[in-house]
This record gives C-alpha cells, sequence and structure tokens, in this order.
C-alpha cells in the first residue's frame, strides 16, 4: 500500500476549480505530427492490445525511468500546472503533470473511428501554458468546472461518485498485497482514450510490471445517480504471483466514534470508508467494519462466486464528520459486481496503522484460489459502482451504527473486566417487532467471554434495534467473531464480523 493516490491531493479539500477560459483542441488533423503534437493515426483494437500486451510478458520486464525534473516538482508546483486555462483534448480530457508523487511519464492516445493518435509532447498542455510530461489525465464534467475521472500514478483510478466528491480508489491490479517479501505496484504506461460524449469515456490501458503484464477496457459513464464503470481485465503471467488481487479498492479511516481520543483531532470521524459488505452467492450479507490498527492485518472471507463486495461510507450525516472541506460524509462507495463465473475465492480485507488522514492504509479485493503461476493469461469482468447508498444493505436489517465502553450498567462504575460493544440495526422488516416477539441476537462467542447479552428496540425508534453485548477480554481465544439478529428460525439482519484484536484487556 501506498500514500493516497497523488490525483487526491490536487481535490482533497473540494471540486476542481479555475477552469474556465479553456481552449479545445481537435484531433483530424493532417498524416504525421502536427502543430498541436500528435502522431500519426494508427488502427487501434481491443484485441491488438491484448496480443501486445501477452507480447510484452514474454518478454524481461523493462522498468521505465522517471521524467527529468519531476522529483522537482511539489504539491504546489503541480498544482499550478493543474488549475488554471489549458488545452481541453478529445472535448473532455485534460492532462495531470509529473510529479514527485507520481513521476512518471505515461504515453497517451486519443481514438477517433477506430484511428489512435499518440500525443507527442505536453508542451503548453498545461494551466496558463505550462509545460510537463503527462503522468495521468481527468475528465471533464460538461460544465467545464470540475471532473468526474482521474487516472495518476501507478494503476489508480477513481470517479467524483454521485455527489461530485472524489475519495477511495480505485487499482488496475495488486500484486502481493500484505505479503511478506512485499507489495509489487504495476503500473498504466499508456492509455486510448475515446470520448462517448459528454458523460461517457472509453478509456483502454495498458499495464506493466515485474510480475506480469496486462490490458484493460473500462467503459465509463456519468449518471445522476453516479458513475458506473464496465471493466475488462486481463493479465499475461510474467512469474508466479502468490496474490493476485482483482477488482482492488484503495481506501482511508483513520478513526470514528470508537476511537477518537488515540487522534486528538477535534472532528468526532475521519474516513472515506467505514466497513467491508460482501453479499455471497447463498444471499448472506456480511459487513466487517474498519479498524485502524494497531499492527497490519489481513482477513480473508472465502466464497464461490460473490454477488458482490466493496467499501461502503455508511455514515451519510454532516454532523458525524463536521468538515465542510473535505467533506467525508459525501464520500462515493466502490461497489463491485461480478460478471460471469469467478469461481472459488475470497474477498480480503488488507488495514495497517496511520497516524493522519492522507494515507491509504485500506485495501480490499479479491483472490482466486486457481494457482498464479508464470505464463498463464486470466480474465475478469465486473461492473463497478460509484454511489452514495449501500447495494449490500438488501431487505434485511443492515448495521448503522456501533460504540464501545466500560461494561456494566451504563452511568455506574464500569466493570473493569469486561467492555460493552452496542451494535444498532436498521431495516424496514424490524418494524412492529418488540420485546415479547422473539428476537435474538446470535454470536459465536464462548459463554465464558459474554457476562451480559441483550436485544431490544430502541426507544422512538420504530426500525430499529440494539444489541448489547459484555465481553470478557480474558476469555477470549478468538480474534473476531460474528452476529446477526434472527426471529423464529430466520436471519433478520446482515451478519457483522467483529473484530477482537483492538479491544482493551
Amino acid at each position: 500500500m501506498s500514500t493516497r493516490n497523488p490525483s487526491s491531493a490536487f481535490t482533497r479539500r473540494g471540486v476542481c476549480g479555475g477552469l474556465a477560459g479553456l481552449s479545445i483542441l481537435p484531433l483530424a488533423r493532417a498524416a504525421g505530427a502536427d502543430a498541436a503534437g500528435f502522431g500519426p493515426p494508427q488502427i487501434f483494437s481491443w484485441e491488438a492490445l491484448i496480443a501486445h500486451a501477452r507480447a510484452m510478458a514474454a518478454r524481461p520486464y523493462q522498468p521505465e525511468a522517471a521524467a527529468p525534473g519531476a522529483h522537482g516538482i511539489d504539491f504546489d508546483a503541480a498544482g499550478k500546472l493543474t488549475y488554471g486555462p489549458a488545452p481541453i483534448l478529445a472535448g473532455t480530457v485534460r492532462l495531470l503533470p509529473v510529479s514527485r508523487d507520481a513521476p512518471i511519464p505515461v504515453r497517451l492516445n486519443f481514438v477517433e473511428d477506430g484511428q489512435a493518435r499518440r500525443l507527442l509532447s505536453g508542451k503548453g498542455m498545461f494551466a496558463h501554458g505550462g509545460s510537463a510530461a503527462p503522468a495521468g489525465l481527468r475528465v471533464l464534467n460538461p460544465r467545464g468546472d470540475g471532473d468526474w475521472l482521474s487516472f495518476l500514478g501507478a494503476s489508480y483510478f477513481r470517479t467524483a461518485g454521485a455527489q461530485n466528491q472524489y475519495g477511495i480508489s480505485a487499482r488496475g491490479v495488486a500484486v502481493d498485497t500484505a505479503l511478506a517479501h512485499g507489495e509489487e505496484f504495476p503500473r498504466f504506461t499508456e492509455f486510448w482514450i475515446e470520448n462517448q460524449g459528454d458523460a461517457r469515456v472509453l478509456i483502454h490501458a495498458l499495464i506493466d510490471g515485474p510480475s506480469l503484464s496486462g490490458a484493460m477496457r473500462i467503459d465509463s459513464t456519468n449518471t445522476p445517480g453516479g458513475v458506473v464503470q464496465d471493466v475488462t481485465a486481463v493479465f499475461a503471467l510474467r512469474r508466479d504471483i502468490g496474490r493476485l488481487g482483482i477488482a482492488p479498492a484503495s481506501s482511508m479511516f483513520w478513526y470514528d466514534q470508537n476511537s477518537p481520543a488515540r487522534t486528538g483531532d477535534w472532528r468526532p470521524e475521519i474516513h472515506d470508508s467505514d466497513g467491508l459488505a460482501v453479499v455471497a452467492a447463498n444471499g448472506e450479507h456480511l459487513w466487517r467494519a474498519l479498524r485502524n490498527p494497531r499492527a497490519p492485518r489481513t482477513n480473508a472471507f472465502a466464497l464461490s462466486d460473490p454477488h458482490g463486495f466493496g467499501l461502503m461510507q455508511r455514515d451519510r450525516r454532516f454532523s458525524d464528520y463536521q468538515d465542510d472541506g473535505a467533506f467525508y460524509d459525501r464520500r462515493p462507495n466502490l461497489w463491485v459486481e461480478p460478471i460471469g463465473n469467478w469461481g472459488p475465492g475470497a474477498v480480503m480485507l488488507y488495514e495497517f496503522p496511520t497516524v493522519s488522514e492522507t494515507t491509504d492504509n485500506i485495501a480490499a479485493f479479491w483472490v482466486s484460489d486457481m494457482p498464479m503461476r508464470a505464463g498463464g493469461y486470466h480474465e475478469w469482468r465486473y461492473r463497478l459502482h460509484w454511489i452514495s447508498h449501500d447495494p449490500s444493505a438488501g431487505a434485511g436489517a443492515h448495521l448503522v451504527d456501533q460504540w464501545s465502553g466500560a461494561g456494566g450498567i451504563p452511568g455506574a462504575i464500569g466493570r473493569q473486566d469486561t467492555r460493552k460493544l452496542v451494535f444498532d440495526f436498521e431495516g424496514d422488516n424490524l418494524a412492529g417487532l418488540d420485546r415479547s416477539s422473539g428476537v435474538e441476537a446470535v454470536t459465536n462467542l464462548p459463554p465464558a467471554a459474554v457476562a451480559a447479552q441483550a436485544a431490544y428496540p430502541v426507544v422512538g425508534a420504530a426500525r430499529r434495534w440494539r444489541v448489547t453485548i459484555d465481553i470478557r477480554p480474558a476469555a477470549l481465544a478468538q480474534s473476531e467473531f460474528r452476529l446477526f439478529l434472527r426471529h423464529k428460525g430466520a436471519a433478520l439482519s446482515e451478519t457483522i464480523i467483529e473484530p477482537l484484536a483492538d479491544l482493551p484487556a
């Protein structure tokens, strides 16, 4: 894992601005390099790109060097190159410059009618006529006052979702995340960009790294409800890979209502996402709240052919964060919808400690049970939903809040040997149920570890139930436990996977 996607640095405190006075450069020019710096037209096809990626994988990896002077372009200098009057390419595209955070340039091609023309130079392509090697791109909205899609650094990309606010990032692929020998970061080396209108862009990308080469087809549509991306990813392996992460996402979790004292920050919560949601093929809904752990850790949720998974931001009130600059309440969810049969594997979650909100310390991705051997070729198809609603919630009750504190009776001196965990579930299926309805909280905690447990409707909230559990940490041998609500033998809620590693003894 790395620090936050460098493109986030430019828009972290709000939507991109300063785009007035733009000029639009056409691509249809005479053959050969033209005044706008484009090369001659070349036939382009997805099939040819795949063949090229497979041919690259048959050869030794050749790393690319940083652009001259890139390490001297700091945050402020990159911002000056990014914002202000600058050319627009293909009607909606502006370039992002190399910098010390993204020092390796990328090659950019623009496609019209099956013909691709390469941008040969970044001279004069940046704000106020500035020049630099391009390290990525962003796609502007129809008003031209901001962007809704961005690619910058390694294989990162992201969208502004349904509320025009960047947050979580996707990646093209993850290689050996959280393994002892270290993570590898394959990178996008070349893009082919085809404008499909004000709200749609088709991007093909070439990925290369020490262990693989690959190609991606990312068809992005900006809708009022969020951004939808249909993705096809193919990878040819140069060598054996211990953990190949498909449809990976990178996010940030610094703290929530359970841990503000650890940070010293005055805001109630700070995170881009607050949980991992998984919907299994059998219809079971899982929820694992995120944590800022004391030490790195990995969780694997084994299943076959998942219906979907993703990192969610369920806390959607401004009062949850009180941040009127970063607007964490507007950050998009990223839901992965597999297309076709993915077979057996696991959704993996990786968390490591952070001391600030500027580091992506959360990763989630799919790992197939299929061995990833040198010479292998693999294809995955999936749909990414950058949205504000939570598609994992389903028809059953889902977790909407939780807290922890001293065990025992609230307001009294707490029991020193216990910790109280409180979970609030909400759902239409809880309306009309009361204490006499036989609703129970089901866990896999050992009886010796449970000092007290209760499940009951929250007064004044017709669709909300609360579960309280007093746990004896000294009696725990497991690192996590499961919890769900049950009524007359049937599950009423999603299943909560609650980590115990950070529970004070």
